[in-house]
């Protein structure tokens, strides 16, 4: 009876129920009395801030209250409780920690620490398939530590320097030491063939997707290095994700071409690409073709170029290798583009178009020859000897060079002028020296059209020199006239602009000298 009473009665909740509000949902992870364990303000703020995604909410764990203890490791247990301890370990490294301040949290630290050790060794020795609740879980370990946002202020203002600070040291993240784990794990995780990719795309879905790729704006490199490799691996291993992967990293192009121009993740990106546009299969896809007119050409647009120029240059040579038609788009884009006072972003481009015209064939090159080559013959004369020294180099390559000696009757007339100038004026001997040999080649092969060249040039500029010469007795004559009205009228005089342009066709038309018409 007294049992039945005493059985009615509430009972005092104990220690592990005060302590753990959370217990069920840490599916039996061990938390035994202790020190209490939270997140950092930062990543429950960027945790909260993905309330649309069920893995990026779920990936919020926090312990209010509860003791961090290690789990036994893999070879304590026997081998039909490691698939268990597995997932006990997984959402034991769910919780996140703050390493902004390196005092807090070191023994809780050391143990995840530890913990993402043992399950990187686990899953590269595991030898039967990760189930659906294993993927799940790893889903949302990797979205709990990983995902996250990038403090904005310190963000935009270092970003905005960036480009012109290449002294300037990288970014290191306090929580690599930690994060790295994490991406090696799920780089283990997606690349082992224990790994069934039909299952894995229920959890690793589009959404984890553009989380990844937003995580290429980190300052780190390192952390830059890690997702590129993984992007490419999930890449290759989802093949239902590809068209969307590609058609993500066109909305990133887009946005940084033509509204930010801030991104930190341009050239990995892009060397991903490089091996993507590498195994494209011929035909082309006209899909391909827009990425390429649309997004690639006009990435050699920003300011920052240089930063990434090397990783799309070969994605565009590797269109070109593809399919020699291109050649013609991608010249023209390359012009389009062709900066007008950056002397180092033009010998990058210079370099570029070597490339590109190698792997350029006769037809393609003959229909963009004329601006190409205007473009080339204003290269020569730059007064920054690296631009007109990387141009001369084009010369040196024996498919550009036999291209330009067999469309000859078009090319020298274009860049002789240019050639002239140089041999006579330019301010470097070393330019000079290259432009007599590129003179020497054309001479050697065509000895008449040298001649002819040269006979039109100098015509040129004597026709030049006498109408410079007619322009400056022209205008003495109009100051003269100017000079001596405002002496007897003691008043300014105005010369009209459409009078002196009369006055000036006049003396080039050879007439007697003209009576300057002055107007007020």
């Amino acid at each position: 009876m007294m049992k039945q009473i005493f059985g009615k009665l509430p009972r005092k909740p104990s220690k592990s129920s005060q302590h753990e509000p959370n217990g069920d949902a840490l599916n039996g992870s061990r938390l035994n009395g202790g020190t209490v364990n939270s997140h950092s303000s930062s990543s429950a703020n960027s945790n909260q801030g993905k309330k649309t995604d069920p893995l990026a909410s779920q990936a919020g764990l926090m312990l209010v209250s509860g003791i961090y203890e290690a789990l036994p490791g893999f070879r304590d247990v026997p081998s039909t409780e490691k698939q268990s301890l597995f997932l006990k370990k997984l959402n034991m490294c769910c919780v996140v920690f703050d390493f902004g301040d390196p005092t807090k949290n070191l023994r809780e630290k050391d143990i995840k620490k530890q913990t993402l050790l043992e399950l990187v060794d686990y899953i590269s020795s595991v030898t039967s398939k990760f189930n659906e609740l294993a993927v799940q879980e790893m889903a949302r370990m990797v979205a709990a530590n990983l995902f996250r946002t990038f403090p904005s202020p310190n963000h935009d203002i270092k970003l905005l320097e960036m480009y012109d600070l290449e002294d300037e040291e990288p970014a290191m993240d306090p929580a690599w030491p930690h994060l790295q784990i994490v991406y090696e794990l799920l780089l283990r995780f997606v690349v082992s063939p224990e790994t069934d990719a039909k299952l894995a795309k229920r959890y690793m879905d589009h959404s984890f997707v553009l989380k990844l790729l937003d995580l290429f704006d980190s300052d780190d490199h390192r952390e830059r290095d890690y997702l590129k490799t993984i992007l490419h691996r999930i890449y290759g291993k989802f093949m239902v994700h590809r068209p969307f992967i590609r058609k993500a990293i066109n909305n990133i192009f887009y946005r940084f071409i033509f509204e930010t121009e801030k991104h930190n993740g341009i050239a990995e990106l892009l060397e991903i690409l490089g091996s993507i546009i590498n195994g494209f299969a011929l035909p082309l896809k006209e899909e391909h073709k827009l990425f390429l007119v649309r997004a690639l050409i006009p990435l050699h647009k920003p300011k920052c170029a240089s930063t990434y120029h090397q990783q799309l240059s070969y994605c565009i040579t590797q269109f070109v290798e593809k399919d020699y038609k291109l050649a013609d788009t991608v010249i023209r884009g390359l012009l389009k583009y062709w900066p007008v006072i950056n002397s180092s972003k033009e010998v990058m481009f210079v370099g570029e178009l070597e490339e590109v015209l190698e792997a350029t064939q006769a037809a393609e090159f003959q229909r963009c020859q004329v601006p190409l080559f205007r473009q080339i013959g204003r290269c020569l004369n730059s007064s920054h000897f690296q631009v007109a020294e990387r141009a001369l180099f084009l010369w040196n390559n024996d498919h550009i060079r036999n291209l330009i000696i067999q469309n000859r009757s078009v090319i020298l007339p274009i860049i002789f002028p240019a050639l002239e100038r140089n041999t006579n004026g330019h301010w470097n001997l070393a330019v000079q020296s290259f432009t007599l040999n590129v003179r020497k080649i054309f001479t050697d092969v065509d000895h008449v059209l040298f001649d002819e060249c040269l006979s039109r040039f100098q015509e040129d500029e004597l026709k030049e020199k006498e109408m410079q010469e007619r322009r400056e007795l022209t205008w003495k004559h109009l100051e003269d006239v100017a000079s001596s009205t405002t002496a007897a009228s003691n008043e300014a005089v105005l010369v009209s602009r459409f009078v002196s342009s009369i006055a000036i066709a006049t003396a080039t038309a050879t007439s007697p000298t003209p009576k300057a018409m002055v107007g007020s």
